[in-house]
């Protein structure tokens, strides 16, 4: 990781001195790409800023400089498929947001992470119109179009002067752009551009296609994903299974099971022959479990566990070995359920075909801790060490230390205290050596 980091950062030196032929910038920032191969531990921090400092000034020189000539001093120059992916993944970083945002964005959150949004509210306000999703609703609409405009000129610039071919990888990050821009006009015009006049070299794949799929769906831009999925064999793409995973998880994160499910069934039809695999199965179980939880309803609940239940019953019957994640999910569903006897089975099976982790324990930590059954969790937290199935950590030990401080075993939940300090002091020492 740290080696590509070293890469990225030679790439976009590269670029700033062939963009901007000034000595004296040139100087500095072959100071602070210098300092990135320094390995002293208390120069690290200032090699991370210096990577970030040198993409803050890449963007602030694609921002001024008007890509509609060829300069003297760059006809030497060589443009390359990783200096190009560069520029364009600068762009969406440095120019779309404002000022102040570049300099806090390592360290301020613009919104609440996905685990904390209803998505599904924010999908129907979009469609009604009342709500802008993606990228663009937090940040300044003039910078975007600003920085849309450079990408695109910057794209054709570098294939009209220098005679640089885009391949499938370049396509792919101009149309990132144009996504997280929420732009879906351009998004599309692009695309169909570069399918006419690149038939041969066909830039537009399935993996790009899942891609691009799979950025739609992150942003909560549910309909925009399903149409890029549709829109496949436009391009002549064949959707393949990750193309259905993708899509299918964007369905589910925002509540459209059925659709969800449609597609499923549709994996398996004659005409598609695109069966669905172990991750197919586990992220329609995780989210059945995660929205029946979240719903609130007694019969919800009951009816999405059950078909999260019978998901995992077929999936054992066709011969798919589920993993931790997929018992994770049904374990912690009907822990939060009360039905610890049905949680309890799953555990043995999870033990006979995989290795349970500390998520699978916590599972049984909260559940025992939130009935008054503090002994079981204890010993829940006890099997985790002793199979080292695990390493606890606070959201271990803070259940047993609140149940035991309400039932007045004061003194237990001081040792479990101290026990979860010297946990953390070894961990800590671990990381930083």
């Amino acid at each position: 990781m740290r080696q590509k980091k070293k890469a990225q950062t030679k790439v976009k030196t590269e670029l700033v001195s062939q963009l901007l032929q000034e000595e004296e910038i040139f100087s500095l920032l072959f100071v602070l790409v210098f300092s990135m191969f320094i390995s002293p531990p208390f120069l690290r921090r200032f090699s991370s800023q210096s990577n970030h400092l040198v993409g803050q000034v890449l963007g602030a020189i694609i921002q001024n400089r008007p890509f509609n000539a060829i300069s003297p001093s760059h006809h030497n120059f060589i443009w390359t498929s990783e200096t190009v992916i560069q520029v364009l993944r600068s762009i969406p970083l440095y120019l779309f947001q404002s000022p102040r945002s570049i300099g806090r964005q390592r360290s301020f959150r613009h919104r609440s992470p996905l685990k904390q949004r209803n998505l599904k509210q924010e999908t129907i306000k979009y469609q009604k119109g009342s709500l802008i999703l993606g990228p663009a609703a937090h940040r300044d609409p003039k910078r975007l179009n600003l920085g849309l405009e450079k990408a695109l000129e910057f794209y054709y610039w570098v294939e009209t002067h220098f005679g640089f071919q885009h391949n499938e990888q370049t396509c792919k990050e101009m149309a990132l752009v144009l996504v997280k821009g929420n732009r879906m006009n351009l998004f599309w015009d692009f695309l169909k551009n570069m399918s006419r006049r690149y038939e041969k070299c066909n830039l537009v794949t399935a993996a790009t296609m899942t891609c691009l799929i799979k950025a739609l769906g992150e942003e909560g831009l549910v309909n925009e994903a399903l149409a890029a999925f549709y829109r496949m064999k436009q391009f002549h793409c064949k959707p393949d299974v990750c193309a259905y995973n993708n899509v299918i998880y964007a369905l589910c994160r925002v509540g459209f099971f059925k659709k969800a499910k449609f597609l499923f069934d549709q994996m398996e039809l004659p005409g598609f022959r695109c069966p669905p695999d172990v991750f197919t199965y586990t992220i329609l179980i995780s989210s059945y479990c995660r929205y029946a939880l979240e719903t609130g309803s007694r019969k919800a609940i009951r009816r999405r566990l059950w078909e999260a239940n019978h998901l995992f019953r077929l999936m054992l019957f066709k011969g798919f070995v589920p993993d931790v994640v997929t018992y994770n999910c049904l374990i912690n569903g009907c822990c939060k359920t009360n039905r610890i006897g049905r949680a309890l089975e799953l555990l043995m099976m999870a033990e006979r075909g995989c290795i349970p982790n500390k998520i699978t324990y916590n599972s049984f930590i909260r559940y025992y801790s939130a009935v008054n059954e503090v002994d079981k969790a204890i010993e829940m937290l006890k099997k985790m060490q002793e199979r080292s199935h695990g390493v606890p950590t606070s959201s271990s030990y803070t259940p047993i230390i609140h149940t035991l401080c309400e039932v007045g075993r004061v003194a237990e939940a001081r040792d479990f205290l101290v026990e979860l300090v010297v946990e953390d002091q070894f961990l800590e020492s671990i990381l930083i050596s």
